[in-house]
Parts: structure tokens; sequence; C-alpha cells
């Protein structure tokens, strides 16, 4: 439960103008806890969809205002506090013109959600990939420890939902986006940093436009995980060792390097989210017995390197959660058994050139689906020396399922790691991942 030093926070909000910039998960899960506390407010929700296309809005409040479509970003200076959801670029111009005017707060659902947890011990996990693995994995280790532990954040669960539950023993175990940690104004008091590649550098989802202007902005935003004083351990890669160094970061900081353990987890990358939760369960002090039996019994997750199927002695995984091509690389580099990826997709600014090379020396053929980034990819391939016989296109997920049946032969590996975002051909990755999963059980 909420101490009663900490409502305040919440209590705070009582009768002020209040605008949901994005509604979200995090941001419904606000309007839920402003209900369940019974705290009046003037609401208005702010987003770029029109109404028609909002999640529906089950509220006691007596009026709900919108400002939707194109009005969405306008004169947010007439709110008190406007609470920032991931997808909202928060040096967008309305909210500078708002901030401008001295009268108006920009927060987000996760500081809230900082501002009033009762928890010692907040554990936040990021990285470009690995860490919805990472934080399920310490989930998973922390349950069978015994502890009373709770799961959220980019994971798809929002904290503010759970809120209430919470008391100053338990566990809450965070996986966090560099759009959440960006104007965070806290640190959870452990953090894990599993990697970091060139991501979010260019608008890919129309739904969720924010994105980093540099790979050094991207950086600072992951960094804010160990810059506030709550920040007690940093378990980091070894590979950010130099980053580290040069930002002056003043908390205790473990690194790690792959682990060797027995695992069920597909990649060798896992091999370093696996290190990452040995660190941070040394710190916890939790038996080297029960972590150890967890990790060698935890799969991955859906969408994530995936073992779907084995049809006529051909393996098949589905990676849709990859949009990046050094996540993709990564992938390549996991399997010895010739390699039919199927990649491309929407343009979120990288640079294919070092995952093309992997490409011609891992891939037996290389199948494209259409996108922005497609043609920039194909260039990539080609030019670092992949035989035009080793490439073909497909203009669906069943298409491209089909062509990597006829193609594929025993002892082979299909792989969906598209290197890119899914937006555009498909709905999300989700959606990419389902789609690919459905046509590979598919008897067709």
């Amino acid at each position: 439960m909420i101490k009663k030093t900490k409502k305040t926070a919440l209590t705070g909000l009582r009768g002020k103008k209040i605008a949901l910039l994005g509604f979200g998960l995090d941001n419904r899960a606000l309007l839920a806890l402003l209900e369940e506390h019974k705290i009046t407010a003037k609401i208005t929700i702010c987003d770029a969809r029109s109404l028609s296309a909002l999640p529906e809005v089950k509220s006691a409040y007596s009026k709900i205002n919108y400002q939707l479509g194109s009005a969405s970003n306008k004169n947010l200076h007439n709110f008190n506090i406007l609470f920032r959801s991931p997808g909202w670029p928060p040096a967008c111009p309305g909210i500078r013109a708002a901030l401008k005017k001295g009268h108006t707060e920009l927060s987000s659902p996760l500081n809230l959600f900082f501002s009033l947890h009762p928890s010692k011990n907040i554990i936040g996990v990021t990285g470009t990939k690995g860490k919805g693995t990472t934080a399920s994995l310490i989930y998973q280790i922390l349950k069978d420890a015994k502890k009373r532990v709770l799961l959220g954040g980019n994971i798809g669960i929002p904290p503010l939902g759970f809120l209430d539950k919470i008391k100053s023993t338990d566990y809450v175990v965070l996986e966090l986006s560099s759009f959440q940690l960006e104007d965070l104004k806290y640190s959870p008091r452990f953090a894990v940093i599993t990697n970091l590649f060139k991501e979010h550098l260019a608008p890919a989802d129309p739904h969720n436009p924010n994105f980093h202007p540099s790979y050094n902005a991207y950086w600072r935003a992951k960094l804010q995980i160990a810059e506030n004083p709550e920040n007690k351990y940093l378990i980091v890669n070894q590979t950010l060792s130099s980053k580290i160094k040069a930002a002056k970061i003043k908390t205790k900081i473990i690194y790690f390097r792959p682990s060797s353990l027995p695992s069920l987890l597909a990649g060798d990358f896992n091999r370093q989210n696996i290190a990452a939760v040995v660190a941070l369960a040394e710190v916890l002090k939790i038996k080297p017995a029960v972590y150890k039996k967890t990790i060698a019994n935890f799969s991955n997750l859906e969408h994530r390197l995936e073992f779907v199927k084995k049809i006529k002695g051909v393996k098949y995984f589905d990676n849709s959660f990859s949009t990046t091509p050094e996540s993709t690389a990564l992938d390549l580099r996991s399997f010895s058994e010739p390699i039919i990826l199927i990649a491309g997709g929407a343009d979120k600014g990288a640079d294919f050139r070092p995952l093309a090379k992997t490409i011609t020396k891992r891939v037996k053929l290389l199948i494209l689906l259409s996108g922005k980034a497609t043609p920039r990819l194909r260039r990539a391939v080609l030019t670092a020396g992949l035989p035009k016989n080793r490439l073909s296109a497909a203009a669906s997920m069943a298409e491209a399922v089909k062509l990597a049946k006829t193609t594929g032969g025993a002892g082979d590996v299909v792989l969906l790691s598209a290197a890119c975002a899914s937006f555009g051909l498909f709905k999300n990755y989700k959606e990419r991942g389902d789609l690919f999963k459905k046509y590979v059980r598919s008897r067709r």
C-alpha cells in the first residue's frame, strides 16, 4: 500500500487540470488509479488518434474531455500537469511552449509511480535488446526464491496498475525503455543495462512518434536508470565500460561478461542476459542452487528467438522482436546451421552495412519483406557480395514462409529476424511474429 507520507503526491492532483498525453496502457492505469483513490480532477485525453480509434474509456468521472488529431498538441499551457506517454516526444512543440510559460508541469505515469511506491527493492532493467527476457528471468528467480515480487513496465504491465499491492519488503522488477527513462526524475535501487546498439534514432511507429535525435541522446536516456541518488548498484555489460567510465556514475558498478551456465535460452546473446541476472542474484544474496535451477529451465519469451516448430528436419525460430541490424546479426551468429532469413520492414535510420557482411557469410537465402527500409537493406547485401540467387522478396508473411518451406532442407534454420520495425506491412512486431508462427504451423 502507498505510505501516508507519500500520498500527498497523489492527493496533490486533486482539482488540477490534467492532460493525459497519449491514451496508452500507462495513462489508462493512471486514470484508473485516480478514480480508485477518488482524486477528483479535470481530465483531458490528448491523442493523435480519432475517438473511434482510442481504447474504450471506462471512467467514473462525470466528464472526460478530449483533444484529438491535430489538436492533441495544442494549448497545453492550459493544463497544470501533463502526463506524457513514452511514445510522446518530451521536446515536441506543444510541450516546449507549455513549459516556457512556466505554469505547467511535465510528468509521466512512471514518475508518479516512483514518487508513490513504498518498496525498498525496485529493480530496473534496460538495454537495446534483452531487457524483457532479463527482467522476466529476474522475476522468475525471485519467485523461485520465495520472495514477493511483481513485474511490470515496458513489458506491457503498467506499474501504476499494481501500485496499491506493493509492500515495503516486496521486490518490483521493471523493464524500462529509453522513452520511459529519458525524463525520469528517479532511479531504481538496482539497475541493469544489458547492452547498447543504435536504435530509435528515427520515427518508425505512426502512433508512437518519439525518437532520439542522436546515439548519444539515446545513451543518455538509458543512463538515467542509474544517475539519480536512489540507485545503489549498476550491473552493466562489460562492452560498455568505457562509456560508463566517461559518464562518471556515482554508484557501485558491477560489469558482467557472457555466462556459461546451462540454459534452454537460444541465442549466444542470451549468455550475456544470463550473466547480468547472475550478477544481480549475487547482489541480492539469492542462493546459487536457486538461480541456476531457474536459469536451466527458463525458455525464450514469445517472439524473442522463440522456437516454433521442426518440420521435415527444418527448425523455425521467431525473433520478430529483433528490430535492429545489431540484434539480427547476433541472431545469425547463434546458429551454426544454414539459415534462411526473413528480414526487412520499416525504416528506423539504421546502418545495414555491418549486418550485410554477416548475412553474406551466414545466410543461405535472404527473403525480404516489403517496407521503406528494405531497398536499403537489399543494396547493402548486394554491395557486400551476396549473390542475387540467394536473395528473394515476398509481399506478405504467407508468401515469405511458403518460399522458406519450399527452399529449406533438413538441417536448415528458418529465422524471422527482420532487423527493421514492423509498421507498414504489420500493426506491430507481435502481429508479424504471430503471422509467421501461423503460417509455419499451417500444413500448406
